[in-house]
């Protein structure tokens, strides 16, 4: 029922069920104390948390004459920026406060009220702000878990169907399952979750109550966490293995791999059970975090469950079991086979590794199956019906970026086992998760130190060692590196050539083992039997070994992963296509050179220095006009485009300075060459007369200049969110450009 509020307020606690207005000049309170409550249900109805700024007591009574309440975000952080463990501060300079005074009478009334808030307000989450927390009614309980699932059903979108959500959770089957956990450790944990989400309303999180109101399962992601998935989210793994291996918490975590390839958090949840109810709860609320953008790629356990979960959620996803779930599960799966455990490996790996069409699958698959009597054991059949999903034979056109190895202690999941093991209690977790948290952060702060404050040896004169220092951040260049300087221990065989496809025998003498390679030219597409590019990112030796002989000397652009540039290290770069940032690489690397060049020459004499400044000064003009034109977007597209007449007017700029700069280049030789003080200072009257014209250069003159003093200093450079440095300058100056 909404009523008006009347003009004079003169018991607020009489009012509480009313609809809150916003604070009005004409308001009386009996103390500043209701005025604070009043202000907390106005700021409860608009979405933001209260905090009371300040208050003052008169000297004479010491009673209180004076208090202001403000937005929990009023103000500024007020910390020092060397602070060795700096807190997260909500303050960011809002202004919304309501500010009361103590009149003649002894009520209390409005004496400024700032309405505007220079951030968004959440109505929906606002018991969720500590102020707002109180104890409250089973009513008011029941209310807010109503509202809960109503904003989660507000938030996902990613849900196909909320009815079909609601009929999987009160599935009969379903009913009376919970969450087993210590007493009061829910309540801890809803408590920190509450307190994380209040420091930053971009943290996300989300409960699942069974029949009974009791806690089924949770999930929660930090905002660091969203957004890494949008530059690395292409390929997700699942990891139920604290869960399935009865860890004291039944924990679920969603892991990802950065440039760096470290691990990196997009979700962790608690789960009740491992049935399909709570899988598709779970996937279908970590998408709508994730902002209802599937990934391409997701790894799990092998379990039915969890496979018809991803595959209704998870439509367009293509779906996989990491190698080492499935490789982990033989011994106990297959115990009985004792002694001859360690033949049945061999004969294991060789079917599933050294298989490379699904006809020499198939062929091995039923040997082995013969030699060892397992036609009629139920794992091995389901096993086989999953063969799509786990057999490295069947994996092409993907990668798994390195999260689906062999064993467990070659996964970047064991980064977690450092911190969580089979008796780490909940609470114990919960107050390792900001350490786990700021560890992860800090690996890859120093990696990204290291990217821009170091430059990758080249090890041999392979061009393709030289494409990829430009490209690849510098972890997964070291990796590729060893790729190129292994092949040469490779001996190439080629088996036979049709229109299409050109197949090859390679020897790895260092392995002592074959692959083949099939590469076809007119697609730019080349395959090996050790699938190193689907399990690591990256081409191997023996496609290198290929790729050489062939006549083909840079990786094709299919093979070379955003995800491991050096783009990806900068937001602004994360959706360039690769062919714009390689386009970008090499301008700039004919620019270092041109920039060292201009440096010494301008550098020989004050009359040549002169001429270089005025026409880096000019030129950088030039470049400010034409970059504005071309940062133009249309609003369809969203490219960065310059009309027709922008463009001709710009390539005739560019001629003309192209002209002028060969001309400043001339004469800038002709000083060098004359030594004398009386030439050099007749040479230097000459070239005053001229130099309006000569000043207009290349517009490329505008960023040599900035390069060749980094070089000087020592420093490096950012290009479009893109660091090169300096040092590779001076190998450029000798080497061809890539």
């Amino acid at each position: 029922m909404i009523l008006d509020i009347p003009n004079k307020m003169t018991d607020y606690s009489d009012t509480m069920a009313w609809t809150i207005m916003e604070p009005r000049d004409d308001m009386e309170f009996e103390t500043h104390e209701a005025a604070y409550s009043f202000y907390k249900e106005y700021a409860r109805s608009m979405g933001f948390g209260t905090a009371k700024l300040s208050s003052r007591r008169s000297r004479a009574s010491r009673e209180f004459i004076d208090a202001k309440f403000s937005c929990i975000r009023y103000g500024n952080k007020q910390q020092s920026d060397d602070a060795i463990n700096p807190r997260p501060s909500p303050k960011i300079g809002c202004k919304a406060s309501m500010h009361v005074k103590r009149g003649e009478t002894g009520k209390w009334f409005v004496y400024s009220f700032v309405k505007d808030h220079n951030h968004e307000l959440l109505p929906d989450q606002a018991h969720f702000f500590r102020s707002h927390r109180e104890a409250d009614s089973l009513k008011s309980d029941r209310l807010r878990k109503r509202k809960n699932l109503a904003l989660v059903s507000k938030l996902c979108n990613a849900y196909q169907s909320f009815d079909s959500l609601e009929n999987c959770i009160r599935n009969p089957h379903d009913k009376g399952r919970r969450l087993v956990l210590e007493t009061d450790v829910a309540q801890l944990l809803l408590e920190h979750l509450m307190h994380m989400q209040e420091e930053n309303p971009k943290f996300f999180y989300a409960v699942d109550l069974n029949e009974e109101n009791k806690l089924r399962n949770i999930f929660w992601v930090n905002a660091k966490g969203m957004e890494d998935y949008t530059k690395f989210g292409d390929v997700v793994c699942i990891d139920t293995a604290y869960f399935t291996n009865k860890y004291k918490i039944p924990l679920v975590l969603f892991i990802g791999v950065n440039c760096h390839i470290q691990p990196t958090l997009f979700g962790c949840a608690l789960i009740a059970d491992d049935t399909l109810f709570t899988y598709v709860w779970l996937i279908q609320t970590w998408f709508a975090a994730m902002g209802e953008r599937a990934p391409q790629v997701v790894l799990s356990d092998q379990d039915n469950a969890l496979k018809a979960a991803v595959a209704q959620v998870l439509r367009g996803t293509r779906h996989f079991f990491a190698l080492w779930h499935v490789l982990d599960k033989i011994p106990k799966q297959l115990e009985y086979l004792g002694l001859w455990n360690d033949t049945f490996m061999v004969k294991f790996n060789k079917c599933i590794f050294r298989s490379w069409t699904e006809v020499e699958f198939e062929k091995r698959w039923w040997k082995l199956l013969d030699r060892f009597n397992l036609r009629e054991i139920e794992w091995i059949k389901l096993l086989y019906e999953d063969r799509l999903h786990w057999a490295p034979t069947f994996v092409r056109d993907i990668s798994f970026v390195g999260l689906s190895t062999a064993t467990r202690s070659e996964s970047l999941n064991l980064w977690f086992d450092k911190y969580i093991q089979g008796e780490t209690s909940l609470q114990e977790f919960i107050e390792k998760y900001k350490v786990i948290l700021e560890d992860m952060y800090e690996e890859e702060a120093k990696a990204d130190f290291d990217e821009w404050h170091e430059m990758p040896e080249l090890k041999s004169p392979s061009p393709f060692e030289k494409q990829m220092s430009l490209v690849y951040a510098h972890e997964i260049f070291k990796k590729f590196q060893v790729e190129v300087l292994g092949a040469a221990a490779c001996h190439l065989k080629k088996e036979n050539e049709d229109e299409r496809v050109a197949k090859y025998t390679i020897k790895d003498i260092e392995e002592n083992q074959n692959y083949v390679v099939e590469w076809s030219q007119s697609r730019s597409s080349i395959c090996c039997s050790c699938r190193s590019f689907e399990y690591k990112g990256y081409l191997c030796r023996h496609a290198i070994v290929v790729l050489q002989m062939t006549g083909c000397f840079c990786i094709p652009s299919k093979y070379i992963m955003q995800r491991w540039t050096r783009a990806a290290l900068s937001r602004h770069t994360s959706d360039q296509k690769l062919e714009e940032v390689a386009s970008k690489v090499r301008r700039y690397n004919d620019l270092c050179r041109r920039a060292i060049i201009l440096g010494e020459e301008g550098s020989i004499s004050q009359v040549s220095y002169n001429i270089a400044l005025r026409a880096i000064k000019e030129a950088m003009k030039q470049c400010a006009n034409v970059n504005i034109l071309v940062a133009r977007e249309t609003p369809t597209t969203g490219l960065s485009i310059a009309t027709a007449s922008q463009t001709d007017e710009i390539n005739q700029s560019i001629e003309k300075s192209e002209d002028q700069s060969a001309s400043i280049k001339t004469s800038t030789r002709k000083v060098h060459m004359k030594s004398d003080p009386v030439k050099g200072k007749a040479a230097a009257e000459n070239h005053n007369g001229t130099n309006l014209e000569v000043a207009e250069v290349d517009s490329f003159l505008a960023s040599i200049f900035v390069p060749f003093i980094s070089l000087l200093c020592g420093s490096f450079l950012h290009f479009d969110g893109t660091t090169f440095w300096c040092s590779y300058v001076v190998h450029m100056r000798s080497s061809a450009i890539v």
